[in-house]
C-alpha cells in the first residue's frame, strides 16, 4: 500500500537540499512551492538527478534552473496554442465548407460517410453534449426557432462547437470516397487522405497538453505522424527518423507547414528562436530540435 504522507512546503525545501539541489534563498522557493506543486516541478527537475531511485541531483543543480525549465515550457505552450489555433479554425472551416457543398449541411451525421460507426457515435454523442452545455445564441435560437427538427443545427452551427480532437477524428473517420478528404488534403500540402489524419492527430495531442497545462518540455510523445516523402511545400532536409518521433521536433514542422499555407506571413519560426534564445540553459536536443532548424527551407525567412 502507498504509505507516503504529505510533506510540508519547509519539509519539501529540506529534502531538496539533502539531495543536492542548490537553493540560495528558502522564501523565493517556498513561494514557488506555494503556487506550482512540488510534484509538478518534479517532473522539470527529474532530468538533472543523477540517482532516479535516491532522487540525488548532479553537481551544480540549482532551482533556479527548474524555474527557467518551468517558465519555458510555459511560454512555449502559449505559443504553439496560438499556432495551434489558427490550425482547427482553418480546419473547422474546410471541414463545414467542402462537405456541406459536397454531402448536405448535416453530412457529420450521415453514417453511410465514415468507416467507424462506434467511433462517430461516440463523436456525435460529445457535441451533443457540447450543444446542451453551450451558452452560445445562435446556437439557443436555433432549437428554439426549429423545434421540431430532430437534427442536430447545421454543421456550420453544430461544428463550431466541437473541439479540434473531435474535428480530427471526424476527418479521419470519412470514407476515401468522399471527395472533399482528398481536396481538404491537397488544400494543406498533404497530397491526399493518406497522410493528413496522423497529422491532425499528433496536432490534437500536443493542443491537449497545451490546454491542460501538461509537460511539453522532455515529454516523450505519443504521436506518430506519416510523413510524405517529397511534399510539394517547403520542407526540411534533415528529417527526424521514426525513432525521433516522440520528440517535439517534428510536430513542430508539422504545424509550420500547415501554418505557412494557412497565414503565409507568420512569425512562428522567430518567436520560437526568441524563446531558446531567452532561455540558453534549455537543451534544444530535449525537443529534438535539429541544429541550424530555423535555416532549414520550412522555417527560414522567405
Amino acid at each position: 500500500m502507498f504509505e507516503k504522507k504529505p510533506t510540508t512546503i519547509d519539509e519539501q525545501i529540506d529534502q531538496l537540499i539533502k539531495r543536492g539541489l542548490t537553493i540560495k534563498d528558502r522564501d523565493i522557493v517556498a513561494h514557488y512551492l506555494s503556487h506550482i506543486s512540488y510534484y509538478r516541478l518534479g517532473e522539470y527537475w527529474y532530468s538533472m538527478q543523477s540517482d532516479k531511485e535516491q532522487h540525488i541531483f548532479k553537481e551544480n543543480s540549482k532551482f533556479e534552473d527548474v524555474i527557467a525549465l518551468y517558465c519555458f515550457d510555459g511560454e512555449l505552450k502559449i505559443l504553439l496554442f496560438d499556432v495551434i489555433e489558427k490550425i482547427e479554425i482553418s480546419l473547422r472551416t474546410k471541414l463545414i465548407y467542402h462537405l456541406s457543398h459536397e454531402i448536405s449541411p448535416w453530412w457529420f451525421q450521415n453514417f453511410d460517410l465514415f468507416n467507424d460507426s462506434k467511433a462517430l457515435v461516440k463523436t456525435l454523442s460529445s457535441l451533443e453534449e457540447e450543444l446542451e452545455r453551450t451558452k452560445d445564441d445562435s446556437i439557443k435560437n436555433h432549437y428554439r426557432k426549429h423545434k421540431d427538427d430532430l437534427r442536430f443545427p447545421p454543421a456550420w452551427k453544430s461544428l463550431e462547437q466541437t473541439s479540434f480532437g473531435a474535428l480530427s477524428k471526424l476527418y479521419g473517420n470519412l470514407k476515401h470516397t468522399v471527395s472533399s478528404k482528398d481536396i481538404i488534403a491537397k488544400e494543406y500540402g498533404a497530397v491526399n487522405h493518406t497522410y493528413l489524419p496522423s497529422w491532425l492527430q499528433s496536432i490534437a495531442q500536443i493542443r491537449n497538453y497545451c490546454a491542460h497545462h501538461s509537460r511539453l518540455w522532455n515529454r516523450n510523445l505519443p504521436g506518430n505522424p506519416k510523413l510524405l516523402s517529397t511534399p510539394p511545400n517547403p520542407w526540411i532536409a534533415d528529417v527526424p527518423k521514426q525513432h525521433e518521433f516522440q520528440k517535439l521536433y517534428v510536430h513542430l514542422c508539422l504545424m509550420k507547414y500547415f501554418l505557412n499555407i494557412i497565414q503565409p506571413e507568420n512569425s512562428f519560426a522567430e518567436k520560437l528562436y526568441e524563446l531558446f534564445e531567452k532561455y540558453p540553459n534549455v537543451d534544444p536536443n530535449a525537443l529534438g530540435m535539429k541544429n541550424n532548424w530555423y535555416k532549414e527551407p520550412l522555417w527560414a525567412k522567405k
